[in-house]
């Protein structure tokens, strides 16, 4: 087994902040020229998109910076819990943007910080193994400490599109992908090692044509 890639904190800080700009830059981009349009008085004809297109950059900029300032940063929520509502509440305005349906099955409970971010990045890479269209749900079960992560998703059959598993994510998660890890990669190594740090043992795959993912206490964790 190859050994797991130890990043230092600057790096791993460089690689989180690249990724975040990596999200953020379409729809910031996409509010610019939204504005161009509206100051420029011989494109008045098309103010009315430039505000529809500003609105929807808006609304993808808030999801995406709301889902970072949970799954990555220190968060403002006081103390070292996380209520699962606030989790549904940063989910669901993702989910919004992701155009995939949300199935929310996560009890009102406090999670530890760290478990919270696990649980966040996971919904993140089970978002991606779908589609447009594709269904995706997301449960917590188990008792306070010991909780089980589970993510299952599928496409739309009337579609027939594919489920998938991110691709590089098995490895990356791992903490040992062959290539190494850079900032495009970073998110489901961060995944991963939010597990390690947490003793929650993680497993990612296609069963019965539905991706499912899902994180364990570890046994002797």
């Amino acid at each position: 087994m190859a050994d797991i890639i130890e990043l230092n904190a600057t790096d791993l800080a460089a690689m989180l902040c690249s990724r975040v700009c990596h999200d953020l830059i379409n729809p910031i981009g996409a509010i610019g020229n939204g504005l161009e349009v509206l100051g420029d008085p011989n494109q008045t004809d098309m103010a009315d998109g430039a505000r529809e297109l500003i609105a929807s950059a808006a609304k993808q900029s808030r999801a995406k910076l709301e889902f970072a300032r949970l799954a990555y940063g220190a968060s403002s929520t006081a103390g070292t819990d996380i209520d699962t509502r606030e989790c549904e509440r940063v989910a669901r305005l993702l989910f919004e943007i992701e155009k995939a349906d949300l199935d929310w099955q996560a009890p009102l409970i406090l999670l530890p910080k760290l478990k919270a971010k696990l649980f966040m990045n996971m919904l993140l890479i089970a978002a991606g193994s779908v589609p447009r269209g594709g269904h995706v749900t997301a449960r917590i079960s188990g008792e306070a400490g010991k909780e089980v992560f589970e993510f299952t998703s599928h496409s739309d059959p009337e579609k027939r599109q594919k489920t998938l598993v991110p691709s590089g994510a098995a490895e990356l998660l791992s903490g040992a992908p062959e290539e190494g890890v850079d900032a495009r990669g970073i998110q489901p190594f961060y995944t991963g090692l939010l597990a390690r740090m947490t003793g929650m043992e993680i497993k990612i795959g296609i069963e019965d044509e539905k991706f499912v993912f899902t994180a364990k206490p570890r046994a002797n964790g």
